[in-house]
């Protein structure tokens, strides 16, 4: 990639995994769906069941695989990805598709709201799709993990000024 196709990437996605979209621009305007997948690095996203096949000869989505073991070999029609810019997220209220705003809950958590004409301004939750770790987290400490007696040790007493080092 170029130094000018890296200038142009999104730096703060607003738009997440799991998110109820409306494709706004393309051959499936107008469909809903669900963003199946999110490509950084190309400013694309995969909405599923949407995108199958494109007239453009440059951009057919036809996908030949070969028998193998385990699986038959044959011709599959796959989602092609979209740019972001061809896709709006949903409001939760109204159902139409709006721009999405960053604001600070009372909190001091950041949340996602509607905005844009027509939006109701309420907060767009986080795809609980995001919240499902892909590799547990470990229960048990492991050899390099600090011991939770030397972790909740008190090493600074700030009435006192205990632990402070000297200048």
């Amino acid at each position: 990639m170029g130094w000018k196709a890296a200038q142009k990437l999104i730096q703060n996605w607003k738009i997440l995994r799991g998110d109820n979209v409306m494709i706004i621009r393309g051959k499936d305007e107008g469909e809903t769906g669900v963003i199946k997948r999110v490509i950084r690095s190309q400013n694309r996203v995969i909405v599923e069941g949407k995108n199958l096949v494109w007239n453009f000869s440059y951009f057919i989505v036809k996908k030949h695989i070969k028998q193998g073991q385990g699986h038959e070999g044959g011709i599959f029609t796959v989602e092609a990805p979209l740019h972001v810019s061809n896709v709006q997220v949903l409001d939760p209220v109204t159902g139409k598709p709006c721009k999405i705003g960053i604001r600070y809950a009372e909190d001091g958590t950041k949340v996602r709201i509607s905005r844009g004409q027509g939006a109701s301004g309420s907060i767009i939750p986080r795809p609980e799709i995001l919240k499902i770790r892909t590799t547990p987290r470990p229960t048990v400490a492991g050899p390099k993990d600090t011991p939770m007696d030397l972790v909740l040790e008190k090493t600074y007493d700030a009435k006192l000024g205990v632990g402070m080092p000297e200048l």
